[in-house]
Formats: C-alpha cells, structure tokens, sequence
C-alpha cells in the first residue's frame, strides 16, 4: 500500500485497503493469505463469478487464435457471433443492431452521439443521482457533483437533470414527470432534446428502481417529442436485476441500450444495441475504437450469455434478491437506522437514517458498516446520494450457504457499530 500511494495517482480512490492475490467465484483472498467473500463483483462486473470456467476456457481458447487486429482493420467472428446474440435477445420487435467499445462511459458516449446524429438535435435530458461515466460527457450526464463533477468543468452544454423518483426521498412519478414538463416550459424546446437517459435501476444513485409505469411514461414522452430513448443497463443488465436487460421488467423496448460490467465476466467491453434504424443513421467511420469489441472480451462475453442461459442465472438473481431483502429485513426490526429496503432481482440497498429520520441519512454509519465487515470479512461497498445506503452485488452463481454466511457478518457489523 505504501508503493501505492507512492506511484498511483491519489484521485484513484480504494474502497478497501487491501491487495488481491486471487479470486475464485464469490470468494476472494488477498496477499496475506486472509479470505473475503466478495459482495461486490467488481461493482457488478464478475455475475458470473470470478475465473467462471466457461469464461477461463474461451479466453484461453481465443489466446491461442489471436489477441488483436483492430475490428476495423482485420474483422473476426467472435464480434459478428456476439453482436447477432445481442441483437436477438434485447427486447423489442424492432430490428436491431449492436456496436462494442470497452468502457461503460464510451458506450453511453456513442449512444449520445447516435441520438444526436439521428435527430439532429443537441440537448439532453438526465435524472439527478445518475451515474454515467467520468469522462467530460459522462460526467456532464452523472447527477452528483462530488466527486465526479468538482473542479473538472466546463462541462458539456445542453445537458438537463430532473428529480429521479423515490419514494423513500419524497419524489413521486408525477413529480419527476412534472419536472420534465418544467424543463420544457423554462430551459429547454422539446424539439431540441435528442436523448432522454435513464436507468432502470439507478446504480450509484442508491440501488433505487423505477416506479411501476415510469419508463413506460418516459417511452411515451419520447414518443411524443421525437427523443431517443436510451436505456443505461451498465450496472443492471446481464441479470443483476433477474432479467437478462432490467428494461423487461418494465414492458417497454428503449431505442438504444447500454451495456458493460456484467457482460464481460471480468474483461472490459461495453456495447450498444439498439434499432437499427436509428443506429444506422450514423455513416461508416463515424463509430469505433482501435480496442473496441477485442477479441478476448467478445469470446468471454460469449461465454457469460452461455452461462447465463445454461445455468438459468436470471431465475437465480430473483430468488437470491429474494433472500437478501428478506435477511436485511430481519435486520431491520432490530436497527431503527435502517430506513429503506430495496432493489430488484439480485440488485439489493439497504439505507441507513439516524435515528430512523429519513431527513437525517446516515453516512457515517454506512462507512462504519462497510469498514467492519471487511474487518470480518466481508467486502461491501456504499452508494447513493449521500453515502448512507450499502449495496450487495454478489455473483449471481454465489453458494447459498455463502451467501448465509456473509449475512451472518453483515448482520454481526451492523450489531457492533450500531449498537
């Protein structure tokens, strides 16, 4: 850790001070020999698991072909087969088309470029709490200053946020809806919005779902204006949230949707896919990247749509979520901190008010929590808008018994530092 500090750029923040020496599905045991279970999947990349052996054999199988040639220079099969899988299982009759980059925040950059390619118009409509990526787009498009915004701006013009719905913090649908219309009575023409963005489950916003019949009124505004509508399923797609895209919860089809994290089982690639229609709007040259969709990935990320299917992980999210909310809720009938439990499928957040005041979050408990449970190990990680709620990303292939098991320490931290 001190070499660390001494060569890596400070900005570059550490969750927990540890060193990882290796990993093997839900489990994780550092330099010093000592085990973890790992409830956080490298922020809900690995939902198949550390080293799935589906995944170790095709990464291995395609070392031995090739490792690069530019999929714009010398193009190759994995790509094709993965984009045709994308293709057909994202929802929609629409026909579709994919592309891949290799980070989230390029792939959400790209769909911003197609919307605005394809309507010839520039603004673009966002929810405060959003998390979309850290470079200058990205950050313009995430609705949270600190860390991601302070001191880095100008940002990029033409980007309108508006109040994501939550119920536990006092926003209903109408009233995000509302404020969408205040945005087009005060700020800006609707016939100059390209892309509304949304995700289905705010990510770093707190593990909050979409309300019943939210994107469906989000589908419907689009509609009626002419916007893109852009899914980001970077942190909920693959199955984190008990459907393959967490859109299929919802009844309705976006016009492009982001994907990463889960989809490379440990290895970068994002993708979009989205109607072809409009995808296609944007002429040869105008998408890409020298590593986007690498060979490596795509074959690993063929690999997790066959673990997913064969091991029917979706129907595992939802019985895993199932499972932890019911835990937590025990827990909550003896911690007054414990205000809201949430998520969908396995995408799990439990929030911490003191005293039970939900005008008052809890932020320090949550470090506290989090900081304990390693020390017993147990890696969580904290989200939302003040730091007050822990999220559980475990592996969608997780033990049950595992999964006890890091409750049990769950439980046994919050008892000491919420005594």
């Amino acid at each position: 850790m001190k070499r660390r500090h001494a060569a890596v750029a400070r900005a570059v923040g550490n969750a927990h001070a540890l060193f990882a020496a290796r990993a093997d599905n839900a489990e994780l045991w550092d330099v010093e020999g000592r085990r973890y279970l790992d409830f956080c999947a490298g922020i809900a990349v690995v939902n198949t698991g550390h080293r799935h052996p589906k995944v170790m054999a095709a990464l291995a199988a395609q070392a031995e072909r090739f490792t690069h040639t530019c999929f714009q220079v010398v193009a190759y099969d994995g790509y094709v087969q993965l984009a045709e899988r994308l293709c057909q299982l994202a929802p929609g009759a629409s026909p579709k088309k994919a592309f891949f980059m290799s980070t989230g925040a390029e792939a959400i950059e790209n769909a911003v470029k197609i919307a605005r390619h394809a309507t010839g118009r520039d603004a673009v409509i966002a929810f405060e709490g959003a998390f979309h990526g850290r470079t200058q787009l990205g950050m313009a498009l995430t609705g949270k200053v600190a860390p991601y915004k302070l001191g880095f701006g100008p940002l990029g013009a033409d980007i309108y946020h508006v109040p994501f719905p939550s119920a536990v913090h006092g926003v209903s649908v109408d009233d995000s809806l509302r404020a969408i219309q205040r945005l087009f009575r005060y700020h800006v023409d609707p016939a100059r919005v390209a892309a509304l963005l949304v995700e289905p489950v705010q990510g770093e916003g707190g593990y909050l779902p979409a309300p019943p019949g939210f994107l469906a009124a989000l589908r419907a505004l689009c509609d009626q204006h002419g916007m893109v509508f852009i899914a980001d399923e970077i942190q909920t797609g693959i199955g984190r949230a008990g459907k393959l895209f967490a859109v299929e919860h919802f009844g309705v089809e976006p016009d492009l949707i982001t994907l990463a994290k889960g989809l490379g089982g440990g290895t970068p690639i994002s993708a979009v896919v989205g109607k072809a229609g409009i995808i296609d709007q944007v002429p040869a040259g105008g998408l890409g990247s020298t590593y986007a969709g690498h060979p490596l990935a795509c074959a690993a990320a063929l690999a997790v749509l066959d673990a997913m299917e064969s091991e029917n992980l979706c129907a595992r999210s939802l019985q895993l979520g199932e499972r932890l909310r019911a835990r937590l809720g025990d827990m909550a009938r003896q911690h007054r901190s414990i205000g809201d439990i949430r998520g969908l499928g396995a995408m799990t957040a439990v929030e911490f008010f003191k005293g039970g005041d939900k005008t008052q979050p809890a932020t320090e408990l949550a470090a506290a929590l989090k900081t304990e449970a390693a020390r017993r190990g147990l890696l969580l990680l904290t989200c939302g808008s003040f730091g007050n709620a822990i999220r559980v990303m475990v592996p969608l292939t997780i033990p049950f018994d595992q999964l006890d098991e890091g409750l049990d320490i769950f439980a046994q931290a919050l008892a000491a530092v919420d005594a």
